[in-house]
């Protein structure tokens, strides 16, 4: 069974920057990306980016193409989730998620 556990969120000012983290233990299937969640307060979780173990694919969501960046550490089975140029509507709560698993979520609060 794996297990997913984020961390990295926090407040942060209009335009800074936060790296958010989740290690995963357990046994992760390679043909199942890492993908990253976020859920705004009263809006449905939404789609944000996702890597392949694999062959690094990568994805991501039209609204922060170009401000975030997802990475990968296969030795420590780690998934990375750099966000700069943040704005306030990028605060959420994060969730990684892997196949069918989901972790606690971190948050992010942006201020203007």
């Amino acid at each position: 069974q794996v297990q997913l556990v984020e961390s990295g969120g926090g407040l942060v000012q209009g335009g800074g920057s936060l790296r958010l983290s989740c290690a995963a233990s357990g046994r992760t299937f390679l043909g199942y990306a890492m993908k990253w969640f976020r859920q705004a307060p009263g809006k449905e979780r939404e789609f944000v980016a996702a890597i392949t173990w694999s062959d690094s694919s990568i994805v991501y969501a039209d609204s922060v193409k170009g401000r975030f960046t997802i990475s990968r550490d296969n030795a420590k089975n780690t998934v990375y989730l750099q966000m700069n140029d943040l704005k306030p509507e990028d605060t959420a709560v994060y969730y990684c998620n892997h196949k069918d698993v989901w972790g606690q979520g971190t948050r992010v609060t942006v201020s203007s």
